[in-house]
């Protein structure tokens, strides 16, 4: 470690040392190379940090039976385990159907709402229009950027967004491969528990 700090001088005159300005160079790719290797390692720390939280996440909603308990379970985690500041999940349908955790609209309204957020075929991140954001998260209060994932199977499910007060929280540059992963899930237990339910309809 105290080879890292040393500074040898060569006797060279005015002129400065090869040898010198060798290991000047040398000491300043070290440490760049460091700060790099530091930089990976508390990224693959936090992506090590989100994929057992979201595994987590996976394994509740396996065990769930009721689109309000999918709604519930999905929502709770994300503010409480991922410590997200506004959560909202909604599914396409009746909204006579809506429960305490489970909201359901129109997809025709959420259509004239959230249009191009839904027409997407990726997750949209960033500063959303006021209208959006008011949707998504109308209980929230003031939201300055979300990350949006449309639910689709060939048909629009639903959509699912996570919000935050600071306009630049969610950004076009982020990564958004968890939220991905957990829509793919949502994906795959939405039309059962859907089935289930409007098989116990009256």
């Amino acid at each position: 470690d105290m080879l890292d700090h040393l500074h040898i001088s060569h006797s060279s005159g005015s002129a400065v040392s090869l040898v010198e300005k060798q290991v000047s160079v040398l000491r300043e790719r070290n440490m760049e190379m460091r700060k790099r290797l530091n930089s990976l390692t508390a990224i693959a720390r936090d992506n090590d940090r989100l994929y057992d939280l979201t595994r987590k996440l996976v394994l509740r909603l396996l065990e769930v039976e009721t689109l309000d308990g999918l709604a519930d379970s999905f929502s709770r985690s994300l503010a409480e385990d991922f410590d997200v500041e506004h959560v909202s999940i909604i599914l396409f349908g009746d909204p006579a159907k809506s429960t305490a955790h489970c909201r359901i609209e129109s997809v025709d309204n959420a259509r004239i709402e959230i249009g191009a957020l839904i027409r997407a075929e990726a997750s949209v991140c960033g500063a959303l229009r006021k209208g959006e954001l008011a949707y998504l998260f109308p209980t929230a209060g003031e939201v300055g950027s979300a990350a949006v994932m449309p639910l689709h199977n060939g048909s629009d499910l639903g959509v699912i967004a996570v919000g935050n007060s600071d306009p630049n929280h969610y950004s076009s540059s982020m990564g958004t491969l968890f939220l991905s992963h957990i829509a793919d899930v949502l994906v795959r237990l939405l039309p059962p528990l859907q089935s289930a339910a409007a098989s116990t309809d009256p």
